[in-house]
């Protein structure tokens, strides 16, 4: 199976390519943004992620063998060699990883001739949307559990290449491990895992279920520091086994169904009675910002989240959009109703007070000047960076662990009422100076 990613497009990228190629446009300097018109609702922030993994499509977004043999199927002979020949050679300006952004901030800006350029929109919003959007949902979760750990656990939940990408992200936004062993290899997110049901329920004979030769098994294998998931059948009885089998050495118990905060009470009383007062307890279940934070007064230590973090459902798209913003250094913009864009090449500061809590993002001119230069005593921080220059991505660019390290901080920055769960405004006003 070929590596390249010049297939995950659309159809349309490629017969306007054809179209512009017949016409003295294809070869015009733009320059295209990528930005989000709003939030999603109930959204007072976004996350940039998903920089690192288009620069490393970029690289591969090429026309092999196998993708020529497909699109001259409907390209003419012309399209198809240049396609051949393509490889990106613009440049690239953007958010790093693990930044926030708001509506209209110009997250990515990729110049290039027009052919050149049109046909990344595809690839790159599908990771930058993707992306964006899981990480802006674990930032959340993150923001609910305090100082307690997340583990990332949603791989069955979503496509399969999906749940590597979710993963990344999720790590990016501040979640402690995930289940997920190829992003694992991929990308050094630490990874997790114990047990499921499956493998109590396996550990039944004639006698019927014996589940305390399942956690012996368990033991046996992984050391006391282990976890157990004691709510296969009854959990007053799960837990007592546990610590009948592990001693009060174990290391966690882990909760995957019913009222958690009710039960983590509940065990948690249990396993102090039963000696085990330095026993974890784990819960997980389908849980999400909102029910992370309604746990927060409970005895739980750690949470695992999966389906509502790595589906549609707990991270709605980030609705990010790719559109031309200048030809040839002439602004031009999208008039439709609702699906308006501002013209022209823009830059963006981010300006705090001098405790460092943010109070408005400048979007300006290209070259221009913001408006904004701290001589009031206010901090003023420019937003993009160089990520591509005449095709090649720039050495030294933030790691994964950077973009971590910097969301964290960039939260700690927010407005405090931004930072919560309530509905709103977003949390940061946005001022242009175009």
């Amino acid at each position: 199976m070929s590596q390249n990613t010049s297939l995950l497009t659309d159809h349309y990228e490629l017969t306007m390519v054809s179209a512009a190629l017949r016409q003295p446009i294809a070869h015009r300097p733009c320059v295209f943004e990528v930005f989000a018109r709003r939030l999603p609702d109930g959204r007072r922030y976004g996350v940039v992620a998903g920089t690192g993994r288009v620069l490393e499509a970029l690289a591969d977004f090429r026309f092999g063998p196998e993708e020529i043999a497909l699109v001259e199927r409907f390209l003419d002979a012309d399209t198809v060699g240049w396609l051949r020949d393509y490889h990106f050679t613009g440049d690239v300006d953007g958010y790093r990883e693990g930044e926030l952004y708001f509506p209209g901030s110009p997250i990515l800006t990729v110049r290039g001739s027009f052919v050149d350029a049109v046909v990344l929109e595809t690839v790159i919003l599908s990771i930058m949307n993707h992306d964006s959007a899981i990480a802006s949902a674990a930032a959340r979760m993150v923001s609910a559990a305090g100082t307690r750990p997340i583990i990332e656990m949603g791989s069955r939940r979503t496509h399969e290449r999906a749940a590597v990408a979710s993963s990344r992200a999720a790590y990016i936004a501040g979640l402690a491990a995930t289940s997920n062993l190829e992003a694992a290899r991929s990308y050094g997110v630490p990874s997790a895992g114990t047990a499921a049901h499956a493998f109590t329920l396996a550990f039944t004979g004639d006698a019927g279920p014996d589940e305390k030769a399942a956690f012996a098994a368990q033991i046996e294998a992984l050391g006391v520091g282990t976890t157990l998931l004691v709510d296969t059948y009854d959990i007053t009885q799960g837990v007592f086994n546990a610590i009948e089998v592990a001693g009060p050495e174990l290391g966690a118990v882990r909760i995957d169904s019913g009222d958690l905060g009710v039960l983590a009470r509940q065990v948690r009383d249990q396993l102090d009675g039963l000696g085990a007062t330095g026993t974890k307890i784990v819960v997980s279940g389908d849980l999400d910002e909102y029910a992370i934070a309604s746990l927060r007064a409970e005895p739980v230590d750690t949470y695992g989240v999966g389906t509502s973090l790595v589906t549609g459902s707990g991270a709605p798209t980030a609705g990010m959009v790719y559109k031309l913003v200048e030809v040839d250094g002439r602004p031009v913009a999208k008039r439709a109703s609702h699906k308006e864009s501002r013209g022209g090449a823009k830059e963006a500061v981010r300006v705090s007070r001098a405790s460092g809590t943010i109070t408005e993002e400048v979007v300006f001119r290209a070259g221009g000047s913001p408006g904004v230069d701290g001589s009031d005593g206010e901090q003023v921080r420019k937003l993009q960076i160089p990520l591509v220059r005449g095709g090649d991505v720039v050495d030294g660019l933030p790691g994964l662990a950077d973009a971590r390290e910097h969301l964290a901080a960039a939260l700690v920055s927010l407005p405090w009422e931004g930072l919560g769960l309530s509905h709103g405004d977003p949390a940061v006003p946005t001022r242009y100076v175009v």
